[in-house]
């Protein structure tokens, strides 16, 4: 074979394990943006001989209302720094991106396809959310510098592509802690953006726990006015959200095509909603507020009936002013629970989820209570049985993936690591890419998971730079297995494709831990 096919076989070789089908070495040096993607799509074709620039008259063009929030997301990203008006129109008229319905109908509910043209960049989808996953991929299709908050030098080239993506699985969720370390509405929604970048579409926050009840309750006020007043190394302050608040940052979640998931965490992990209320006790006596990280030792009083009101009025506050589906109610660790008081509170509980509208999720220990298929257990054990899980998999219903040693984000990434954890072990970035959610857990097979989601504990965390150095790259990573196809993932491809996200991420100043398993883009 000459030298000049060879390159181009070994060419076609290496783009088509990424994903990217080109015929020779000219297409390939074209064709880095498109190898660059993370999540991997599921169809990458290049057009080498296409590029479309984005122009100063460009419009945003839908034709559908139902497009409008992507299209604000992604004005909102570009209009900095490009220095372009991007104004939003209906109909489709000429030079812009157009987001319009009709995608394949492979592409599912919340797939799209995107097609570059010498002057437009289409995309088709068939819902709401297959948009806002349209634009996460076109984000990265243009040049780093358009994730800047000022005006940058042009020009604004998108390579020729036409791009068909689902994703496996429906569930692609992150969860923050804001119990043990309080993080402001702004600190949050920081979060959130970031997040959303990688087709993240839930969001759980973790908002009670021992340390701290971190959102208003009407008819329980003390919860937050005492409750809410400390966190884990002692800082006291209005360390909550008001409903008000709250009701803000599901809107501003929703309006990033991601559902807010909220946890209190009961029956155990309580000791905050105690120290509020001496009759949740059952000796009637307030317990201390508790500043520490140790865990096992709070337990809501199990037989009295006052309980129960408590539970039901938290429950029916917070779905009140959550549009989403789900309510997690925790049920970890309860350790100072015993067993048959357990299955008791969960008996009496798990219906009033049910009573306000929602669907139950939490983590894994509560599935032993019940038989319920449209309940959701989240595992997050560190090992490969756990025969309750796969028993609750066997009657159909459907688990999320979050094995503490493979990606809960609060672990160190190695015995130096300043931040963060080591009680499930150390957990470096192939770590965290290398086990199959799907094959995971004995008697957990593909079809009953439901999906992956990355938690954020906040025993170390105190800031936002904090939060981006243990979530970034990890958080990707989670977002990689949780959208492309199984077939695709091998580290050797995908390590390149994260260490493209670098200068992206510097670009939008994410504290990110450059690790040296990534071959970091300069």
């Amino acid at each position: 074979m000459k030298s000049k096919q060879l390159q181009a076989a070994l060419a076609a070789l290496v783009i088509a394990g990424s994903g990217v089908l080109v015929t020779d070495t000219a297409e390939a040096a074209k064709s880095t943006a498109l190898q660059e993607l993370v999540p991997q799509p599921v169809q990458v074709q290049p057009h080498t001989d296409i590029t479309y620039t984005l122009s100063p008259s460009a419009k945003i063009q839908l034709s559908s209302a139902d497009a409008r929030k992507p299209a604000e997301l992604l004005a909102n990203i570009l209009r900095p720094s490009t220095g372009y008006a991007l104004p939003i129109e209906n109909g489709v008229t000429g030079d812009g991106i157009v987001l319009t319905n009709g995608a394949d109908p492979k592409t599912g509910p919340e797939g799209y396809q995107l097609d570059v043209t010498p002057k437009q960049v289409v995309i088709r989808a068939n819902s709401v959310q297959g948009h806002f996953n349209g634009i996460s991929t076109l984000r990265q299709l243009l040049p780093a510098k358009a994730e800047a908050k000022t005006k940058q030098q042009g020009p604004w080239q998108v390579p020729g592509v036409s791009i068909l993506d689902h994703p496996r699985y429906h569930h692609r969720g992150a969860m923050l802690d804001v119990s043990r370390h309080f993080f402001t509405p702004a600190q949050v929604k920081r979060y959130i953006d970031q997040i959303q970048a990688f087709k993240i579409n839930y969001f759980h926050l973790h908002l009670s726990d021992d340390q701290g009840w971190r959102l208003e309750i009407k008819s329980w006020p003390e919860l937050t006015k005492i409750g809410g007043s400390t966190e884990v190394g002692g800082r006291t302050g209005k360390l909550f959200y008001t409903q008000d608040e709250y009701k803000d940052l599901v809107a501003y979640a929703q309006n990033r095509g991601i559902t807010v998931i909220p946890e209190f965490d009961m029956p155990g992990h309580t000791n905050a909603a105690q120290a509020s209320y001496a009759e949740l006790n059952c000796d009637g006596k307030k317990r201390p507020l508790y500043t520490g990280t140790e865990v096992g030792f709070s337990s809501l009083c199990i037989n009295k009936d006052i309980t129960y009101k408590f539970v039901e009025d938290v429950i029916k506050e917070v779905s009140a002013i959550t549009p989403g589906p789900y309510f997690h109610l925790g049920g970890d660790e309860a350790l100072s629970t015993p067993d048959a008081d357990y299955v008791t509170f969960m008996n009496r509980v798990l219906p009033l989820i049910k009573k306000y509208g929602k669907t139950t999720t939490g983590w894994h220990e509560f599935i032993k209570t019940t038989k319920d298929t449209t309940a959701i257990p989240q595992f997050w054990g560190t090992t490969t049985t756990d025969a309750n899980v796969a028993a609750a998999a066997q009657r159909g219903n459907k688990i999320v993936m979050s094995p503490a040693n493979r990606i809960y984000l609060d672990m160190k990434y190695n015995k130096n690591t300043k931040l963060g954890l080591d009680w499930a072990g150390l957990v470096e970035v192939k770590d965290a890419y290398s086990w199959n959610p799907g094959a995971y857990l004995n008697g957990v097979t593909e079809a009953s998971v439901r999906g992956i989601e990355a938690p954020l504990w906040t025993e170390t965390i105190r800031t936002s730079a904090d939060i981006e150095y243990m979530a970034f790259p990890r958080l990707p990573v989670a977002a990689e297995l949780g959208w492309s196809p199984a077939s695709v993932h091998n580290w050797d491809r995908f390590a390149p494709r994260l260490g493209a996200q670098g200068p992206r991420w510097k670009i939008q100043g994410i504290n990110f831990y450059a690790s040296t398993q990534v071959p970091w883009k300069k």
